[in-house]
């Protein structure tokens, strides 16, 4: 199996493998992570949303609401982006309207895959494993800050890469896969500590959501793997 990284949405459609592929959209910090953290606390599906103008239309139609920009919860959302705060919810039965900063931007930009998964550190055994399983090639796609890297995403990568070689033969498509790679062997040891200085966790704790950073850098914390289903245009877990 071959791995690719895409270090941001904008570069997805300049990526090398166009067909065939498993597509892992990623945003550490936080969608993908709260995604996880939904389904773990008993959400039936996440429906990703590029706008807010259709949030209202949503609630009424008994959907629950969440909205993130900037990293603050919206007005009139009913949570925000914190998987702890997802956590700390019973959502058992509920079907989630989600439409945050970067993670559902590229989860939507991949939402043509042949397949389409979520990945964080939440779930990275779980998802890793199934991947391994399928042994088919695969595309990770950064969501970053407004279309610039970040570091917690692209230790995501390399992490999944890591782990994909581990259990079996992997190859690198391209420099951002080595380059992610190499970034998580300097890492690994103390992720938190080493994501100091990522623009996206300093603006996290200025917000107050350091322990949302804590634990979205923890592994395994929700071992669920969230597919989008074409036909219902929302993310599930099997």
């Amino acid at each position: 199996m071959r791995l690719e990284v895409v270090l941001s949405p904008l570069l997805y459609e300049s990526r090398r493998l166009k067909a065939g592929h498993v597509t892992v959209a990623v945003d550490v910090l936080r969608a993908t992570s709260a995604i996880c953290a939904a389904f773990k606390a008993g959400a039936d599906a996440v429906l990703p949303l590029a706008s807010l103008e259709a949030l209202p239309d949503m609630a009424r139609r008994g959907f629950v609401v969440c909205a993130e920009r900037e990293g603050k919860k919206m007005p009139g959302a009913r949570l925000g982006n914190s998987p702890l705060e997802y956590l700390s919810c019973d959502l058992r039965g509920s079907t989630l309207a989600f439409s945050t900063t970067n993670g559902t931007v590229a989860i939507l930009r991949a939402r043509d895959s042949e397949q389409l998964v979520v990945g964080a550190f939440a779930n990275l055994d779980a998802l890793t494993s199934r991947l391994s399983a399928e042994a088919r090639d695969v595309v990770v796609l950064c969501s970053g800050w407004k279309g610039a890297p970040s570091i917690e995403d692209t230790l995501l990568a390399g992490a999944l890469y890591d782990g994909l070689q581990r259990r079996g033969r992997c190859e690198p498509v391209d420099d951002a896969t080595l380059m992610a790679h190499t970034l998580w062997l300097s890492a690994r040891a103390d992720l938190y500590a080493f994501c100091q200085r990522a623009t996206h966790v300093q603006r996290l704790q200025r917000l107050g959501y350091d322990a949302d950073v804590r634990w979205a850098l923890q592994a395994d914390t929700c071992p669920v793997v969230p597919y989008y289903r074409s036909q219902t245009e929302m993310l599930h877990v099997v």
